[in-house]
């Protein structure tokens, strides 16, 4: 979901900064009267036409948006988010190399940690930096074509312009390390080199069939997403990249199985001597579920943080009513929310859920998915 942001008068951001602090004052009873804080909010918006988060407000308030993301299952765990507060990096350079940094810290040693590094805000008067990598890690793919790409079709684009500023490329792999884009403040978008320190990847086999590994197959272990702006009581910070840890279905059903990404449907199903012929012979069921037992079985062998589909269904509705005893609502889009495997066999399937909006909360802003394709970067 895209959202058009026009810049908001002093009196909307007053009017959300108002909403936000009495939340954060309401699920922090240490942090007292927030009537004090409100004024010191207002005299601030009078003065510089913005006002700046204290560090628990800005902790939490990053925590809150993953609670209030509709399309996350995962937010069982909101509350153990780790907050980088880097408010105070504007350049590319140090953007980048904190991201680098993030992934260190978030990969830790394959018990992945959720975190956040959250950069410089906008501004009257000036913007925040801008990451326009769809995650901090992404793999090239070269080619024009689905048919003829290789590596991740879905990036073919973003390679292509990479190559155009001057980016070498890699080795040529289905998995070379895409660089990551980063626009300052006040700079136009660069591109820097990922290092490999800074990436845990895992080896896909299957348990049954050792002949997998000959596929050279792997992916990485945190997913980072990079080019949402987090907005936190009319503050936007546009470059506030996030990871949880990965949901098995999410590399195994989508990341190497999409016709559009990876598309090893047919090679999957052709290794495990199944009649492609037609859909009716369910070929294609049968081989996602193979594809997602490997990446199951890879990850759990590497000691790398996963969940599977059909407890982090149960774990959702848990979290559901943990939130509806505290009295709170929870908002869920079903396209993202229910597994794209054995939907029905897991309880988040079987109900409805009303897909609500937030003033904190994390968005695409309006321009964010055409950047991340290499849009305008050449």
């Amino acid at each position: 979901m895209e959202i058009l942001r026009e810049r908001s008068t002093t009196e909307q951001v007053w009017q959300a900064a108002e909403e936000f602090v009495l939340l954060f004052h309401r699920e922090n009873p240490q942090a007292g009267d927030p009537r004090r804080r409100l004024a010191d909010v207002r005299a601030e918006l009078a003065d510089t036409g913005t006002y700046r988060h204290t560090a628990q407000e800005l902790a939490h308030g990053a925590r809150v948006a993953w609670r209030n993301s509709n399309r996350c299952i995962g937010r069982l765990y909101w509350n153990s988010l780790r907050v980088r507060d880097r408010r105070a990096v504007t350049d590319a350079d140090a953007v980048a190399a904190e991201c680098f940094q993030h992934l260190r810290e978030a990969t830790n040693g394959g018990r992945v940690r959720p975190t956040i590094t959250v950069f410089a805000p906008d501004t009257p008067d000036r913007p925040g930096p801008v990451i326009w990598s769809e995650q901090l890690i992404r793999y090239a793919g070269y080619g024009d074509h689905p048919s003829i790409t290789v590596g991740d079709a879905r990036n073919a684009p973003l390679t292509s312009a990479l190559l155009a500023l001057g980016w070498s490329g890699g080795a040529g792999t289905p998995f070379d390390l895409l660089p990551l884009v980063v626009q300052g403040a006040d700079d136009k978008p660069r591109w820097f080199d990922t290092p490999a320190d800074a990436v845990m990847e895992v080896p896909i086999e299957h348990p049954d069939d050792r002949g997998w590994a000959d596929w050279g197959l792997r992916w990485h272990a945190v997913p980072a997403i990079s080019n949402m702006c987090l907005e936190v009581g009319g503050i936007h910070y546009p470059a506030a990249p996030f990871n949880g840890w990965y949901m098995g279905t999410e590399i195994g059903a989508r990341n190497l199985a999409d016709t559009d990404r990876y598309n090893l449907l047919p090679a999957v199903g052709r290794r495990l001597g199944l009649d492609t012929s037609s859909d009716r012979s369910l070929w294609k069921d049968r081989a996602l579920v193979e594809l997602n037992r490997a990446v199951l079985h890879s990850f759990d062998r590497a000691g790398v943080t996963i969940a599977d589909h059909h407890s982090e269904s149960r774990r959702f509705l848990t979290h559901m009513a943990r939130e509806e005893r505290k009295g709170r609502e929870v908002g869920a889009d079903w396209s993202w929310i229910v597994p794209p495997i054995s939907g029905a066999a897991t309880p988040v399937f079987h109900r409805t859920y009303e897909d609500r909006t937030s003033s904190t909360t994390y968005v695409h802003h309006v321009g964010a998915v055409e950047r991340a394709r290499g849009r305008d970067l050449v």
